[in-house]
């Protein structure tokens, strides 16, 4: 039987929530964002508790193989203390919370400070989780293992009598591949760009710089597609990723068919300089759009970008400028389309994105909205293994 994967984006505002369900089954969610007025018929954003709980109750399932929140910003984690259960606390557990097989965090999850700000109480308690599941050694991959997390979990492992590397197998460098997943088993391998151990030990954790990079290789047939689920980083991480990647002779994993670009199409994933009319991306962000393979696609995970006067003028993402030069760039690698999460099929009421990911190509799968029918877009695998 042939193979097939899935990509899904989810439209939940200026946030990231996205699904990769394999062909095994296995389902890996990246983020969580869900905003309680979009249990609201009248609100544009999807009700992502529903949505998401429908899913996995038509697939007979009441857990995720894998969650990852690539950083805890609100936008990113909002709502996903009152939906997953969560083993540190007997409050957190109940009928209709899912279940997280295997939780992923950056280490600046572990160890950030809490802040008086409205997310902080969300905040503390995923810290609290990850925490907990690390000392209890199983649930949890932690990404990067920086002198201060060490320093953290040290003198609590001597307290349990057990042997300082005895969690060593549950951190993730960057530049290697995830445990648990291989292209011989499940057609799907994890490779992380990021976070690296500098983004905790050089003083203040800065979440975007600190979070969760990966290139996703799906196989389909023997035949390869790369997805980059990139968080918030910003163009100075892009840069450091590209300049990391290709002195350890890691081009191939830059390539991209399906790019979730940066914190919801700003800017500052580009360059320091919005401009007038477009933002021109300095030398290694080019480079890495350059990367795109023909036939690919560009997803930004936010609001609608229109291409009017006061949208130039906006301060907080989406950028119009920024828009325009992805739209340039995948012109350039003959990209196939620069979707938005929060327009597909309009901006009223607006559908998950849906990406196949089979022999023939990814195939962008339109809602029946979009078209009066259902129909698929398909992309050729041009370059298919690259």
């Amino acid at each position: 039987m042939a193979t097939k994967h899935q990509v899904i984006f989810y439209p939940v505002g200026n946030g990231d929530t996205t699904q990769i369900i394999l062909d095994n089954g296995k389902r890996v969610l990246f983020d969580f964002r869900h905003k309680e007025c979009a249990e609201e018929e009248s609100t544009p954003e999807i009700d992502l508790k529903a949505t998401l709980k429908k899913d996995l109750e038509e697939a007979d399932r009441d857990s995720f193989d894998v969650v990852a929140f690539t950083h805890a910003d609100n936008d990113h984690i909002q709502g996903s203390t009152d939906f997953f259960w969560l083993e540190h606390a007997k409050r957190y557990h109940g009928e209709g919370r899912i279940k997280i097989d295997e939780l992923w965090v950056p280490a600046a999850m572990l160890l950030e400070e809490a802040t008086q700000d409205q997310q902080s109480e969300e905040f503390v308690l995923l810290r609290q989780e990850a925490r907990h599941r690390l000392l209890e050694g199983k649930g949890i991959l932690v990404f990067s293992k920086p002198q201060a997390l060490a320093d953290w979990l040290e003198p609590k492992l001597k307290d349990r009598g057990e042997a300082l590397s005895a969690r060593d197998h549950l951190f993730v460098d960057a530049g290697t591949l995830v445990p648990g997943f291989t292209l011989v088993q499940d057609n799907a391998e994890f490779f992380c760009h990021s976070p690296f151990i500098e983004h905790c030990d050089d003083g203040d954790i800065i979440r975007n710089s600190a979070a969760l990079v990966f290139n996703v290789r799906l196989q389909a047939d023997g035949l390869t597609y790369d997805y980059l689920e990139v968080g918030d980083a910003e163009y100075c991480d892009l840069e450091r990723i590209v300049d990391i990647t290709k002195y350890h002779r890691n081009d191939d994993r830059l390539a991209w068919d399906l790019f979730n670009i940066p914190h919801h199409c700003s800017y500052r994933a580009l360059s320091d300089e919005k401009g007038d009319e477009e933002t021109t991306p300095c030398e290694k962000v080019a480079e890495l759009l350059m990367m795109g393979k023909p036939d690919s696609y560009i997803v930004s995970c936010s609001l609608p970008v229109p291409d009017t006067k006061e949208a130039y003028e906006r301060i907080q993402p989406p950028h119009v400028q920024a828009r325009k030069t992805y739209e340039k760039y995948l012109k350039k690698v003959d990209g196939r389309s620069f979707l938005v999460t929060m327009e597909e099929p309009n901006g009223y009421k607006p559908q998950p994105i849906v990406f196949n990911v089979a022999a023939a190509g990814i195939t962008w799968e339109k809602s029946a909205a979009s078209l009066g029918s259902a129909a698929i877009v398909a992309s050729s695998p041009s370059r298919a293994g690259a």
